[in-house]
């Protein structure tokens, strides 16, 4: 046990970069040493690569890769587990030379990385396609319209009456009217805090204008 607390208190040092080095480390190679440290030494009973995975994206953010939190290193892990195993295998048997574990760790990033890219470009295709359809749908004013195609890109937005009179520079009762018309239509969630409505994107709200013609 005193063996284990050595060395975790030695990880945390080197975590908050309180052990001195001659060379540059970058902060990518740091977060991935890390990585295989923790799930090296395993010091917990249960759920040590979780633990691992979750100091590695913790180092990543702190060092202002704040994107990583967005890639998902765990999809890439586990559809080729044995890679996994013999990066751990070939460092352990060549003197702790983390060299491969390193270029291991950088190619999951790096397939990660390009997941995450292609996430990206189909979900921005899909808003446009949806924001042109939104064009040619009746019933709807270009206020709301507007609302809808900020509220598919922000789907965890909230808003307000007032905050879309403000937008649009239009009476209470107008904005009023706009986000009671888009609830009633199904666009929008209505939930009541304190004494003020709020209105948040239906989670459904792509397939519902998917679906609407």
């Amino acid at each position: 046990m005193a063996w284990h607390d050595e060395r975790v208190h030695k990880m945390c040092d080197f975590a908050n970069e309180k052990i001195p080095h001659k060379k540059f480390l970058h902060p990518i190679v740091r977060a991935i040493i890390l990585h295989f440290w923790l799930a090296y030494d395993h010091p917990f009973t249960d759920g040590n690569g979780r633990v691992a995975r979750a100091l590695f994206y913790w180092s990543m953010s702190r060092a202002g890769h704040w994107l990583s939190e967005y890639v998902s290193i765990s999809s890439v892990i586990y559809r080729g587990p044995s890679r996994y195993g013999r990066a751990f295998l070939y460092t352990e048997t060549d003197d702790n030379d983390l060299t491969y574990f390193i270029l291991y760790h950088l190619h999951v990033l790096d397939q990660a990385t390009k997941k995450l890219h292609a996430y990206i470009q189909r979900k921005s295709a899909r808003v446009q396609e949806l924001t042109e359809r939104l064009h040619g749908l009746e019933g709807l004013n270009h206020r709301q319209r507007e609302l809808i195609v900020h509220a598919l890109r922000h789907p965890q937005q909230e808003y307000t009456i007032e905050s879309h009179r403000t937008s649009h520079n239009v009476v209470y009762q107008t904005a009023r009217r706009d986000l009671l018309d888009l609830y009633e239509h199904g666009y929008l969630r209505k939930l009541k805090r304190s004494k003020e409505f709020i209105f948040k994107p239906d989670p459904m709200l792509e397939q519902k204008l998917a679906g609407r013609r």
